[in-house]
């Protein structure tokens, strides 16, 4: 029998805060604090969010409009909101509809769904699933010869672009993962899962679920040559041997045939970087401070990477997105849009499909809520004039 939905209760969420502390409830400690940590000390994680308390709003008053226009245009594809869901990880553990109900939700709400390398479901079933636009993004786990089947079936099922993470060169040390046995309950040796067993035991719906969904699943996405399907406990040592350098950007070119995106830019030099490299759009993102601890906000460096490219690509912001006032700031400082991950994840992690729906509800309500008090029509004509830079910043402007 299928896990409840929980909609009933998402339907009364206010905030992403409020979903998250629904995950918290519904999800066993190693799935909560996967989704819901960072690297180290995690101080880049916490400046992700409270940067957004730095930059603060000179609005206009006195003013009337019938409607507000949440559209934008990214890599020439109309969408109905300024922000699209971001690739994470695992995401059918959290869930057992996973990426599909994600990119159903978001489809359904005009928006585009970012799909990770690492997903449990075949890219043909989530791109299936999508009434919107679907992109790929891509590690080059299991070696070129791999990705290149990957990118094929990819342009084949109508994916629309490619996102190319270039900050794994090693898994970031994420502590969390490592104290809640993360690798050994994912492996195969069941004594090694003995010490970690207990937080299930308070979680019966969550593991109802799991094990009505088949339990640990492999990764459908990354075909190895002998074995099949690569197993989720090898992934970090996998990106430890698959490297993404710029020199690879010409061969993914050539495989891929269309747009490409650049993620996990943060300074001007990656920036000219990847336009030098055929990069179509960067995204100015730390991997929600699960990589490299202690390098900035990434809202911080949006000005630096939207003067360095000039206007010849388009630039996203992700990280740290828990409402809507947040994604007009990042739209104010030059990005053509957001990407949100844990913010919809959350609500994946609390109710499945409903509960993204519900996520992206919230931001779109933040949305046009803050356009209207900022006396501001349409997302196409934020700019700097309605925010204050604190001085600090001067030097990353």
């Amino acid at each position: 029998m299928a896990e409840p939905s929980g909609s009933s209760k998402v339907s009364r969420a206010v905030n992403i805060q409020d979903l998250r502390n629904l995950a918290r409830r519904r999800l066993p400690n190693v799935v909560f604090d996967y989704l819901d940590g960072g690297a180290e000390d995690e101080i880049t994680l916490r400046a992700n969010t409270q940067v957004f308390c730095e930059l603060t709003f000179r609005p206009r008053h006195a003013v009337s409009f019938p409607q507000c226009d949440l559209h934008t245009r990214v890599l020439e594809q109309d969408l109905s909101l300024p922000f699209l869901l971001a690739p994470v990880g695992y995401s059918r553990l959290m869930h057992p509809v996973g990426e599909v109900g994600a990119a159903r939700a978001a489809g359904t709400a005009g928006t585009a769904y970012v799909l990770s390398t690492i997903s449990a479901y075949s890219l043909e079933q989530v791109k299936a699933a999508s009434a919107g636009p679907v992109w790929y993004q891509l590690y080059l786990l299991g070696g070129r010869e791999v990705a290149e089947a990957t990118l094929q079936r990819a342009r084949a099922a109508g994916y629309s672009a490619l996102a190319v993470t270039i900050d794994t060169a090693v898994a970031g040390m994420r502590e969390r993962d490592l104290r809640n046995g993360m690798k050994e309950l994912l492996g195969r040796n069941p004594m090694a899962k003995l010490p970690y067993l207990g937080q299930f035991v308070t979680h019966p719906r969550w593991v109802a679920g799991f094990f009505a969904d088949g339990g640990v699943p492999t990764m459908p996405n990354v075909i190895l040559p002998r074995t099949g399907p690569m197993l989720m406990t090898d992934v970090g040592e996998a990106l430890a041997r698959s490297v993404v350098k710029w020199e690879d950007f010409r061969w993914i070119r050539e495989a891929w045939g269309g747009p490409i995106v650049a993620k996990s830019v943060l300074t001007g030099d990656d920036a000219r970087r990847a336009i030098d490299h055929g990069a179509d759009a960067v995204v100015v993102s730390n991997h929600g401070g699960r990589q490299l601890d202690c390098v900035s906000a990434t809202l911080k460096v949006l000005p630096e990477v939207v003067k360095a490219v000039h206007g010849q690509v388009e630039v996203l912001l992700d990280g740290g997105v828990r409402r809507g006032s947040d994604i007009v700031k990042g739209l104010c400082l030059g990005a053509r849009a957001c990407l949100v991950g844990r913010a919809y994840a959350y609500g994946l992690g609390a109710a499945g499909e409903a509960g993204v729906t519900r996520a992206i509800e919230i931001l779109r309500t933040d949305l046009e809520r803050t356009l209207r008090l900022l006396g501001c029509p349409s997302v196409s004509q934020l700019d700097r004039s309605f925010v204050d830079v604190p001085p600090s910043w001067r030097s990353f402007a």
